[in-house]
């Protein structure tokens, strides 16, 4: 998937801004911390005072290029989570609102036993069983109509794409691959979208982006407008629209 970095950082930093009291699970005068899906690098360089050595990963060119220039000191790579290089050296892998992007989860967890060394955390959050439910169900009834009426066929339903596990399905993953879970647990967090009226839409043509880049702008706006129609009831609060976030929060430790 393509990110605007830019439009990341405009509206939706409320992302880095909810990860912040993660920082606070990890212990101080760490060697080496890998921010796994640092996006623009907002917490990374917080990350910098916890560890001698500090990486930012991302997958996404864009991310990468704006977090260089947010933190020209810090180290950042364009580099797929699945294939990250170290092996049992990493004190700490980081990770805010970004597991469930990946899609061989399998592979993932591999990965991150392998990195670690002994002893080493993973501290991370993303998204739980139910999250964005109403949003997701509205875009998807949504986007299929307007594949039909554009002649496109059937939808790929953008809920296939994302993991997002309950807090017992994610513990026994990680126990599989070696990890000790210390906490592993999911809440609710409504959550505020920049942009007033317009919120909504400039959500989803970010993060429902791989869906809408197969129709037309004005099919697009069509889209926003009748999901919109769909959620005005449930997400509208009157001045703003409030996603319907869930999150599961994971701190582990590498036998």
């Amino acid at each position: 998937m393509d990110w605007d970095a830019q439009l990341y950082d405009k509206s939706h930093d409320f992302v880095a801004a909810y990860g912040e009291s993660l920082l606070g699970l990890l212990p101080d005068r760490l060697d080496f911390v890998v921010d796994l899906g640092c996006g623009t690098g907002a917490l990374t360089g917080p990350l910098t005072a916890k560890a001698a050595r500090v990486v930012g990963i991302d997958a996404s060119p864009d991310m990468i290029a704006q977090a260089r220039l947010r933190l020209p000191q810090v180290e950042f790579l364009v580099m797929d989570a699945c294939e990250m290089p170290w092996n049992g050296c990493v004190d700490a892998l980081f990770s805010n609102a970004a597991l469930h992007w990946i899609e061989d989860q399998e592979r993932l967890t591999a990965t991150m036993a392998r990195v670690l060394r002994p002893g080493g955390m993973l501290v991370c959050e993303f998204g739980a069983r139910g999250n964005i439910g109403r949003l997701r169900a509205a875009f998807a009834e949504v986007f299929q109509t307007a594949l039909g009426s554009e002649g496109l066929g059937p939808a790929y339903l953008n809920s296939e794409r994302f993991y997002f596990p309950s807090a017992d399905e994610y513990a026994a993953r990680l126990a599989r691959h070696g990890f000790a879970v210390r906490l592993a647990e999911e809440y609710d967090r409504p959550t505020p979208l920049k942009g007033g009226k317009e919120g909504l839409a400039r959500w989803m043509s970010q993060f429902f982006a791989q869906d809408l880049d197969c129709l037309p702008p004005a099919a697009q706006e069509n889209v926003f407008s009748a999901v919109a129609d769909a959620l005005r009831a449930s997400l509208w609060d009157g001045g703003q629209w409030i996603a319907d976030y869930r999150r599961l929060r994971v701190v582990a430790v590498k036998h």
